[in-house]
């Protein structure tokens, strides 16, 4: 393994992406094979559809909780046994008679996704220069990111293909092969995850800009998944995509998730509240012209591009920030932050729902994402503001 200092990339860090991927896969894959399940198991679509919120709902309640019971552990066991948890919770879903079974191991599973990308982002930063903590975290999320553009596709090919249990089955075997390199290439540590507690944890996530980096989170990101949630009917209805056309636009959704990942990392190195200002203002801009770009097909692709290139060049930069406020409480504060990232899915989503229901179209949705987006902008200003004058005083000692 290359010595961070001497500039490399640890080998550790490419051992975490592989587990990102198997993540990011087993979450969204069963988007692409969800008709199938639904027939299969003999429940109806939104019955089905089920399995996709009860796997967020484990997400964002398990992961904090998950990772405060763990914190006595060493980081290197712990991402140990949350790819254990992630590889027996795809083979029982592979396996499930039943939706009940099938709901169960989903939500099972969803218990190693937080929690991991929690730990393996305090993980990632360990393994580099401190000058270079937020590219190691993108380096992890580049995993979520290929999961998006290639594991997705391609499990929800093999589901139709050879059946639904199919695709779970290949995930399994990624959950095998991030095992055994995990335990092959992340170094040991000496556990304890530098003295934190379960009381004393919470303690650090209740300060004031932790919880506001943890909003901001939620906020920002909400915009993403308000337009993403609905990004098919509306590249079909307002673009004039056929529906066979969209899975083919939406690998460039993936290419431009890829770059925005690595480049918001980079950003972050250079002035973390720069770049959360930066990003988030261009995620904006984004989705704003977003709903007139859909209005012709060319700029209608390239602005699907943009939008994944913005959307998760705020990812390093928000998982940072909260990180680096939350010092004696980090894999803590990394999951919650995780979780808050779910929490803005579900969001997005609903609010997304809610704009077709009240009558104003599928044009109105991009103008809420924006407003969304940048509410957690000026939320992010303002507590980056009142950090800045918080500083000066308690170097003085004058913190009353």
């Amino acid at each position: 393994m290359k010595d961070p200092r001497q500039g490399g990339i640890p080998w550790a860090l490419y051992a975490l992406t592989i587990g990102a991927f198997g993540i990011g896969t087993t979450e969204f894959v069963i988007m692409g094979v969800l008709q199938q399940v639904a027939d299969d198991l003999g429940v109806s679509i939104v019955a089905a559809g089920l399995l996709i919120s009860g796997y967020a709902l484990g997400v964002f309640v398990g992961a904090p909780l998950l990772t405060a019971t763990t914190g006595g552990l060493s980081r290197k066991r712990v991402l140990v046994g949350l790819m254990l948890i992630f590889t027996v919770g795809n083979l029982a879903c592979a396996l499930a008679p039943n939706y009940t079974v099938l709901m169960v191991a989903r939500v099972m599973t969803s218990l190693a996704h937080g929690t991991f990308f929690g730990v393996g982002s305090v993980v990632a930063t360990s393994l580099v220069a401190p000058h270079r903590r937020a590219s190691a975290i993108a380096i992890m999320f580049t995993g979520l990111t290929v999961a998006t553009l290639l594991g997705v596709p391609a499990g929800a090919w093999l589901g139709v293909e050879y059946g639904w249990r199919t695709s779970f089955w290949a995930i399994t075997g990624v959950g095998v092969l991030a095992t055994l390199v995990i335990l092959a290439l992340v170094p040991a540590d000496q556990g304890g995850q530098n003295g934190e507690s379960f009381r004393d944890g919470f303690r650090v996530i209740g300060r004031g800009i932790v919880l506001l980096g943890l909003l901001t989170t939620v906020l920002g990101y909400a915009g993403v998944f308000t337009v993403f949630t609905y990004i098919q009917p509306m590249l079909v209805r307002l673009a004039g995509f056929s529906e066979a056309q969209v899975s083919s636009i939406l690998l460039v959704f993936g290419v431009g998730m890829i770059a925005g990942n690595l480049a918001g990392g980079r950003l972050a190195d250079r002035n973390l509240p720069r770049a959360i200002g930066v990003t988030l203002t261009i995620l904006a801009l984004v989705l704003a012209m977003t709903g007139p770009a859909l209005r012709h097909p060319v700029t209608a692709v390239v602005f699907v591009g943009l939008l994944g290139a913005a959307s998760f060049a705020t990812v390093a930069p928000l998982q940072l920030w909260v990180l680096s406020r939350a010092e004696g409480a980090s894999s803590l504060a990394s999951s919650f932050n995780i979780g808050a990232f779910n929490l803005g899915n579900a969001l997005g989503a609903w609010l997304g729902g809610a704009v077709i229901h009240s009558g104003t179209g599928l044009t109105s949705i991009p103008w809420v994402a924006s407003a969304v987006t940048l509410s957690g902008l000026a939320l992010a200003l303002w507590a980056l503001r009142r950090e800045r004058q918080r500083a000066p005083l308690l170097e003085t000692g004058d913190c009353a």
